[in-house]
This record gives structure tokens, C-alpha cells and sequence, in this order.
């Protein structure tokens, strides 16, 4: 009997793997001059901390690929570019960015990056000292008439 149960929730489970939420490719000819042009040390912390999620420079991880947890990471992935993704920053129209800059200025210190994704990435993890940039970098960029 707890042979048939252990076979029936292994075939579940490798039968639920079928269920995958799919992310867009990216387009093949990413044009490199519309990524967000920041500091250095800014671009750097980007890099580390948003990319995975606001980019086409996801790297995906092994668990990224198993169902559940593949459905949680592949939905927060596809919400984060739908969002904002700096490799396309040069696509948005003005009333875009502002409404990215408010977000950012908003969430950087309570949300951003997901407490989710800290528990697995520790190197993600923003300083209050980067944070405040960030926000202050964002807030520089707000215009009143938006």
C-alpha cells in the first residue's frame, strides 16, 4: 500500500512539471544603447539586485524550473519586466519613466528586492546606504508636471 502511494505521488508530481507559466524570450536583437545608462556603482547594484526580475538577464534557477516553485518564480519575473525592464528603458516614453521613478522612490525601501527572493539571493540584498541612493536617484528624476 505505501509503495502504490509513494508511485501514485511521484507520477503527480513528475506529471505536474508539465505545468510551466511561460516567460517571453527575449528579442534576439537586444539593442544595448537603450539599457539605462547609470553610475557605475549604481549600474552595479542594478545588476545585483533588479536584473534577475526587471531584465532580459534573468538567471534562472534550478528551482526556477520545478513545479510549484516555478510558477511563484516565473509569475514574479514575468510582473517585474511587464514593470520595468532596464534593458528597454530607452523604449519608454517620458510618462512611463515618471511613473517607474515614483515606483521605485515609493517601494526601493519596504518591497524591492521581494523579501522571497533575499531569502534565497543574500548577495541581493540592498544596504540602507544603497537604498537611499537608489530613492534619491529616482526622486532627482521626478518632474512636477507628472
Amino acid at each position: 500500500m505505501f509503495k502504490q502511494l509513494l508511485l501514485w505521488t511521484l507520477g503527480t508530481f513528475i506529471m505536474l512539471q508539465a505545468i510551466q507559466i511561460k516567460i517571453p524570450e527575449p528579442p534576439k536583437n537586444i539593442n544595448p544603447a537603450k539599457e539605462i545608462q547609470l553610475p557605475k556603482e549604481m549600474m552595479s547594484t542594478f545588476k545585483t539586485s533588479c536584473y534577475d526580475c526587471h531584465s532580459y538577464q534573468t538567471k534562472m534557477p534550478w528551482y526556477g524550473h520545478i513545479f510549484p516553485m516555478s510558477l511563484e518564480v516565473k509569475s514574479h519575473i514575468k510582473e517585474g519586466r511587464s514593470a520595468v525592464n532596464f534593458q528597454e528603458w530607452g523604449n519608454y516614453d517620458e510618462t512611463k519613466k515618471q511613473k517607474i521613478y515614483k515606483g521605485i522612490a515609493k517601494t526601493i525601501n519596504f518591497q524591492m528586492p521581494m523579501p522571497m527572493y533575499l531569502s534565497i539571493h543574500k548577495e541581493a540584498k540592498l544596504t540602507q546606504k544603497q537604498r537611499n541612493k537608489i530613492k534619491s536617484w529616482a526622486k532627482n528624476h521626478i518632474k512636477e508636471e507628472y
